[in-house]
């Protein structure tokens, strides 16, 4: 009888990998941390033109990350999706964290199949093409993988699928201590109520929530309220990210009102990382970056007397 973690060491190499002295570390630290409010990561998206670009390569991003500032970083598997299994490059991104004095967090899943399909066969599928991204994940150090919670049906049928394939990934997770986070990224999922229900229903401890400050787009011009989506989100929040479009003359983000947002996320007891997403295109990526965590730290400041013990 073989079990799951076998099942993904001997297909992905893993075992392998191991054997060339590439020792897995333990995941990153997510939720409570020691000292201040939170902690500023840099989610890899926010870099996504330059990587597209190839000014900037998958391998660079860590030390770009520091450059930054940042002391955290948040994978998007997109940018390295046909290495997933080759633990040797893992075992360099490993190192260039390492190297740069950043700790890998997260890795933002996308392209892997849709988690709440309708056809059993399709779920099946999509659920398995995960597995190697929380083996990888927990090669690389990082505490959780990103997923999304997209399917089809109605409201109760989406809910029941996705959360059996997020329960599936959870108990598979629960071999490599690696959590299955969802963030509201489009349709049901940017429905705080219906994400929330969603892991409620899943019934897990490692199925959790990654809110993002402005992914509340339902379809149509349809728009959820960002500040209660957070909100109800909070409970299970396992990762945080604080999404900028633009920032107006005093250096406030020009949709979300910050000081509002991390309110609502300290008062839910949330004292872990937050990742800045720049995706806006008014300001270059660095500059976006750079605006997003003077904003995090200037609001981090104004609230430390409210929120610190």
């Amino acid at each position: 009888m073989h079990s799951r973690r076998d099942f993904v060491l001997g297909s992905s190499g893993l075992g392998a990998a191991l054997a060339l002295g590439f020792k897995s570390p333990p995941p990153g630290a997510s939720g409570i941390l020691g000292d201040g409010l939170f902690r500023i990561s840099l989610a890899q998206w926010s870099l996504h033109r330059e990587l597209r670009a190839g000014t900037l390569d998958n391998l660079g991003f860590a030390e770009r990350a520091r450059s930054y500032g940042a002391e955290g970083i948040e994978y998007v598997n997109a940018f390295f999706k046909e290495r997933a299994t080759d633990f040797e490059y893992l075992a360099q991104m490993r190192q260039r964290a390492m190297d740069a004095n950043v700790q890998s967090l997260l890795i933002m899943i996308d392209g892997e199949g849709t988690l709440g399909a309708t056809d059993d066969a399709e779920r099946r599928s999509a659920v398995e093409n995960h597995f190697k991204w929380i083996a990888a994940a927990r090669f690389l150090g990082c505490h959780s993988i990103r997923v999304n919670a997209g399917g089809s049906g109605d409201w109760d049928e989406q809910m029941r699928l996705a959360a059996d394939s997020l329960r599936r990934l959870a108990i598979f997770g629960d071999d490599y201590d690696i959590d299955v986070i969802v963030e509201n990224h489009g349709g049901l999922s940017s429905h705080g109520k219906w994400l929330a229900a969603t892991i409620e229903l899943a019934d897990h401890e490692r199925v959790g929530t990654l809110p993002d400050f402005g992914n509340f787009h339902l379809g149509d011009g349809e728009w959820y309220d960002r500040y209660e989506g957070v909100r109800e989100l909070m409970p299970h929040a396992k990762a945080v990210s604080a999404k900028s479009h633009a920032f107006d003359a005093t250096g406030n983000e020009t949709k979300t009102d910050y000081a509002r947002m991390l309110k609502i996320v300290l008062d839910a007891g949330y004292r872990g990382w937050i990742g800045i997403e720049y995706e806006g295109d008014g300001l270059s990526e660095a500059d976006g970056i750079q605006a997003t965590k003077s904003l995090l730290e200037r609001t981090r400041a104004e609230l430390a007397a409210e929120y610190r013990d």
